[in-house]
């Protein structure tokens, strides 16, 4: 998004509230649905990396790595919008999700559910 307004402050990523491993948690949400796929986390690296592109890029606390949403699956995130919550510790990223969200195939990564104390799964793999 461009904002021509002068009095508009340039985004820094460095602004931003990171934990103590540098991290700052991301939630991906479908644009077009409002649907929360999944939640995953950024560096500043990574936030910079997903403003310059547009493809939502991650960074894999197990691999230590980047890694670009859909890079290898397919499953693509097209950013449509970057959002700061009031506290500057969490984003929001907005996007058109191509093929499902979790790695494990299913549309999103909140397939579980505790209702009545026993644990639902409430979709399958696509």
């Amino acid at each position: 998004m461009c904002d021509d307004n002068p009095a508009t402050p340039v985004f820094d990523p460095a602004s931003l509230i990171y934990n103590e491993a540098g991290l700052i948690p991301a939630i991906a949400q479908e644009a077009t649905t409002g649907e929360v796929l999944m939640m995953a986390w950024m560096n500043g690296e990574a936030v910079a990396r997903t403003l310059e592109s547009g493809r939502v890029t991650y960074w894999s606390r197990s691999r230590a790595a980047f890694w670009v949403k859909g890079e290898t699956s397919g499953n693509v995130q097209e950013l449509v919008d970057f959002r700061v919550d009031c506290d500057r510790d969490c984003l929001l990223v907005v996007v058109n999700q191509t093929g499902p969200a979790c790695h494990t195939g299913r549309r999103n990564c909140f397939y579980r559910a505790v209702r009545g104390g026993n644990e639902v799964e409430l979709m399958a793999p696509e």
